[in-house]
């Protein structure tokens, strides 16, 4: 609706899968270098972990594609987005998005040993084939049964068989659900926390964002970068909803600069404040 009035190519503040739209702040890209370093040193298990907003899923799909651009022996990739599974669940799960016979996994009369066995027979093909999956178990927080981290702490250890790598992403919980099996916690060669934009690093992010979208100057004054920061708290996710609207009211108020007012007339409407 606003991309015209502003000269914009796209929306600039929507897009989380246009590589382009990545910032590489300080912490993103700590981050970035961590799992890489992972993957390197052949490093059985990670964890990713963040508040709500601060770009989990768009860094873990950059770290996807920039390790599958640069090596591809890397994949596949299987990544579970509902973390309320069982451990047969997982097991059966993975032995599916491996490869496996689907509508063998699915049945309901198969013994959980079978069910290991399609996994094992899936893991021990990539071995074959000189491919290394990654398995990335998104939401890893809200696992409610321990066992299920015991589950992964037991499959970590087909690694001295076979080549494989998982990636628990999550809020910053999941560190002390994990660090509760010590046995798993052992093996988690990284860990690393995405941290909130810094004041410069959320100004930055805002021009990047703008720059791709096609307008080089950005319509939002200094004030309005500062209380962008401020009610956001430096996370993406809430600076996207706060900059987005803001260039809307902008728009249907026929202004050319964003000031303080309009960011906080803004922040009002989505119930976001300086103690955000």
């Amino acid at each position: 609706m606003y991309a015209q009035y502003w000269n914009l190519d796209s929306k600039p503040f929507e897009c989380d899968s246009d590589p382009a739209f990545f910032f590489r702040s300080r912490t993103h890209q700590a981050a970035l270098l961590k799992l890489r370093y992972l993957i390197d040193s052949n490093k059985g298990a990670a964890v990713l972990c963040g508040n709500t907003g601060v770009g989990k899923t768009f860094l873990l799909r950059m770290f996807k594609q920039e390790l599958q651009e640069s090596d591809e022996r890397f994949g596949p990739f299987v990544q579970l987005n509902y973390p309320f599974l069982t451990s047969n669940e997982l097991v059966g799960f993975l032995a599916a998005e491996l490869g496996a016979e689907e509508a063998i996994v699915r049945n309901a009369d198969i013994g959980f040993d079978t069910t290991l066995r399609l996994l094992e027979a899936r893991l021990a093909h990539f071995k074959e084939v000189g491919r290394h999956p990654i398995i990335v178990l998104d939401e890893a927080h809200l696992i409610e049964d321990q066992k299920v981290f015991r589950t992964i702490q037991l499959l970590l250890n087909y690694r001295s068989d076979y080549s494989f790598t998982f990636l628990l992403a999550g809020q910053p919980s999941v560190l002390s659900r994990v660090s509760r099996l010590t046995e798993l916690d052992e093996r988690i060669g990284v860990k690393s926390l995405i941290q909130p934009f810094s004041r410069e690093e959320t100004a930055e992010y805002v021009s990047h964002r703008l720059e791709v979208a096609g307008v080089a100057e950005s319509p939002f004054d200094e004030s309005a970068l500062d209380e962008i920061h401020e009610l956001s708290g430096g996370v993406p996710r809430r600076i996207n909803r706060i900059a987005d609207l803001s260039l809307l009211v902008g728009f249907a108020d026929g202004m050319s600069q964003l000031t303080t007012r309009e960011v906080e007339s803004v922040a009002d409407e989505i119930g976001l404040s300086v103690e955000a």
